[in-house]
């Protein structure tokens, strides 16, 4: 009997498929979300050197402070708001999103719609 795939399984193959198009170059970097049940993630990724350039989260302690509850809209803009301003003040001004292979609504669009007030073009 085949393994029934999980919700994460799609998701990631999801992911696998954008990712054959998505790549961060110095000149315009990845901004990779992910998310869990609690909790909201972002990274500036250079894939061509394989590192991460600017991140935040729910979790940052600067954050955690002015968030009530990091898996909802309101910390995902929050993120999304502060991961701009990190990458504004490192000179990147525009990227590429990669939403990670979750659909984009919800907690996803309103870290995009936060990273673009701070400043952030993609």
């Amino acid at each position: 009997m085949a393994k029934k795939s999980t919700r994460n399984d799609k998701r990631v193959a999801r992911h696998a498929r954008v990712r054959k198009d998505v790549f961060g170059t110095p000149e315009r970097p990845r901004l990779c979300v992910y998310r869990s049940i609690s909790n909201i993630f972002a990274q500036v990724i250079d894939d061509v050197s394989g590192t991460t350039l600017v991140s935040a989260s729910s979790l940052d302690k600067e954050l955690k402070a002015s968030i009530a509850n990091g898996g909802n809209k309101d910390a995902a803009k929050v993120v999304g708001e502060e991961v701009g301003k990190r990458a504004m003040a490192k000179g990147i001004d525009t990227v590429c999103f990669d939403r990670g292979g979750f659909l984009y609504h919800g907690r996803v669009k309103e870290l995009a719609d936060g990273a673009r007030s701070a400043g952030l073009k993609f």
